[in-house]
């Protein structure tokens, strides 16, 4: 554990969900592999374009309506439903597509098993502290069994704009009733965690279990309180 700032009386907390609590990366490997074969087997059209077209359609779609980036599952929807639309399909016809394959994702999702340890971590600082989960991402809550831990779940697009937004950040502080300054938030993302919890008044703990510097990191902009390597280095608060 690292300090960078004197930790203020904590009487809340707030957590990240996506590679902090869990390790996401393979499960979006995974997902990603996995929904591209079904799209390709169930619509074949889709594959007479390369990942590039359809990366630059998902991009291009961005930019005319930057609210995607708070709703990844609009963003999925809409870029599958309009690229099978410029590729012949009819409205129709490409609004089911992008519904099916939305199932598969949703399926994919959440199919992952959440380490012990955290399960751990969890419920010790579940009986201590008040939790909140703040996630950009669509992860099944209750599907990968964090749900029980959290008094409120927020996430991007149902309940604001994305982190480092202020919205659900805002949300989480009127919830829990203390002031931004008595929360912790843990997060592993320099911009969208340490910097949200920071620019809305929280107190910030970045969970860098993958050894980065943080004078070299991309996104550091802002110092966290606290800088920690694994999560049971929280149960030392």
């Amino acid at each position: 554990m690292k300090y960078y700032r004197q930790l203020q009386p904590i009487q809340a907390m707030s957590f990240d969900l996506d590679d902090t609590l869990y390790d996401n990366r393979p499960v979006i490997a995974r997902l990603t592999r996995e929904a591209n074969a079904w799209l390709h087997q169930q619509h074949p059209i889709a594959a007479t374009r390369d990942e590039a077209w359809w990366l630059k359609l998902k991009l291009d779609l961005g930019k005319q309506d930057t609210w995607l980036h708070s709703d990844v599952t609009l963003w999925r929807h809409r870029t599958t439903k309009l690229g099978l639309m410029a590729l012949g399909y009819s409205e129709p016809q490409a609004e089911q597509a992008a519904d099916d394959l939305l199932a598969v994702v949703f399926r994919l999702r959440s199919d992952f098993t959440v380490p012990d340890m955290t399960h751990k971590v969890m419920a010790e600082l579940a009986e201590k502290y008040p939790l909140v989960a703040i996630t950009n991402g669509n992860v099944d809550v209750e599907r990968i069994g964090l749900s029980d831990y959290f008094s409120l779940i927020l996430r991007a697009g149902r309940d604001g704009y994305a982190k480092p937004h202020t919205d659900m950040f805002a949300k989480a502080q009127q919830y829990l009733s203390v002031k931004s300054g008595a929360i912790l938030h843990v997060g592993d993302h320099l911009k969208t965690d340490v910097l949200g919890a920071k620019q809305n008044g929280f107190q910030a703990c970045w969970y860098n279990d993958q050894g980065v510097c943080i004078r070299k990191a991309k996104h550091s902009r802002v110092l966290p309180d606290i800088e920690i390597n694994t999560l049971e280095s929280l149960l030392m608060l």
